[in-house]
């Protein structure tokens, strides 16, 4: 239960953090990889500040953990964390949203991860693979191609369509397009 509520505030987090960066980058005057840079350089502090808290004062985790990792753990950390999560993963996020609206990228970009998550989990970690878990995979795949389908038969659209036409013919019409000849060809 714990996990899940720190889970949830970190989606809280989140949430809100990327509706101020969304913000930002719409105003034109920063890009998202800009963006990227000063949130990281903002976290690192406050993220070391944590580590150091953690470890010295708390002791919840190892002190000597650098010189303790080894370099297959060091490699794991760094490309898997540092490269793939931490920089390409943020980059293409942050360009999405550069791009995109931000109710439809975040969440087409967290639910890929939690997808992604739950089969690297059993693949690689041999998490267990009940059938709810399949059907949860399924449904957020599911939930994804609901985000990103575009319906071109919705309702609004024939209108928005039907106002251009109807607009753009009423400001091209001259008086010789509607003379009683032009008038019965077009029956």
């Amino acid at each position: 239960m714990k996990a899940i509520l720190i889970a949830l505030l970190a989606g809280l987090c989140w949430g809100i953090g990327e509706s101020f960066t969304k913000s930002v980058l719409h105003t034109g005057r920063i890009g998202p990889v800009t963006a990227m840079a000063v949130r990281t350089t903002v976290a690192l502090p406050v993220l070391w500040l944590a580590a150091w808290f953690v470890m010295m004062r708390l002791q919840q985790e190892p002190r000597g953990w650098l010189g303790d990792l080894g370099w297959p753990t060091a490699l794991k950390l760094a490309l898997g964390s540092g490269l793939m999560a931490g920089a390409a993963g943020m980059l293409l996020f942050y360009t999405a949203l550069s791009l995109g609206d931000l109710s439809t990228v975040k969440p087409i970009a967290f639910a890929t991860a939690m997808g992604a998550a739950v089969v690297a989990g059993w693949l690689v970690f041999r998490d267990p693979m009940p059938v709810r878990k399949i059907v949860a995979v399924a449904l957020i795949a599911a939930g994804i191609l609901l985000m990103v389908e575009r319906n071109p038969t919705s309702a609004a659209e024939p209108i928005a369509e039907w106002t251009r036409e109807s607009t753009a013919d009423a400001a091209i019409a001259t008086p010789a397009d509607v003379s009683p000849k032009r008038a019965a060809g077009a029956r």
